[in-house]
């Protein structure tokens, strides 16, 4: 074979010590029911006068950030979040906010690299081997429950296959 500069031969695949499959690795299904937390009541901002005084100011939160908040909690990757995910859920839904009234790349970067950890982008739900079930995996999933349960059904008394031999 090869002289003594030729690497070994990898292993194959079936006798590898180790899978390097993450401990995140999931598949996630639509259909489930997130329990929604409420967004907290939204800080509220420092507006100044012309005379230099503060005060502050109770805002509501913006229509696009509410709709964008109902939209995370419906979709299959809800299922996966910790009830202490809310609080850096809840700190990214103020950056969204911030953007959603006054946008900039300075934003817009923050949010990219908070999101990251929630799988809230194809590229991290890669990253952390999260793949969304497809309809046709769902349908042939639903096949296969129902052809192994079929398989499972016992015959009916008068079709006993072994009734065969006494006859």
């Amino acid at each position: 074979m090869g002289g003594p500069d030729m690497p070994a031969p990898k292993k194959h695949s079936s006798t590898r010590a180790r899978a390097n499959r993450a401990s995140t690795a999931s598949t996630l299904t639509s259909g489930h029911v997130a329990i929604v937390p409420d967004l907290p009541k939204r800080p509220s901002r420092v507006e100044v006068d012309a005379e230099g005084n503060e005060r502050h100011v109770d805002i509501d939160w913006h229509e696009e950030t509410l709709q964008w908040w109902a939209d995370m909690w419906a979709s299959p990757m809800a299922a996966e979040y910790h009830s202490s995910d809310r609080h850096a859920l809840f700190l990214l839904a103020v950056l969204v906010d911030d953007f959603w009234r006054e946008p900039s790349t300075k934003l817009a970067s923050e949010i990219r690299l908070q999101r990251v950890a929630f799988g809230l982008t194809p590229y991290d739900r890669r990253r952390l081997e999260w793949t969304i079930e497809t309809t046709e995996e769902a349908k042939d999933r639903g096949q296969s429950r129902r052809n192994a349960a079929q398989a499972n059904e016992q015959p009916k008394p008068d079709e006993d296959p072994r009734l065969v031999l006494v006859s």
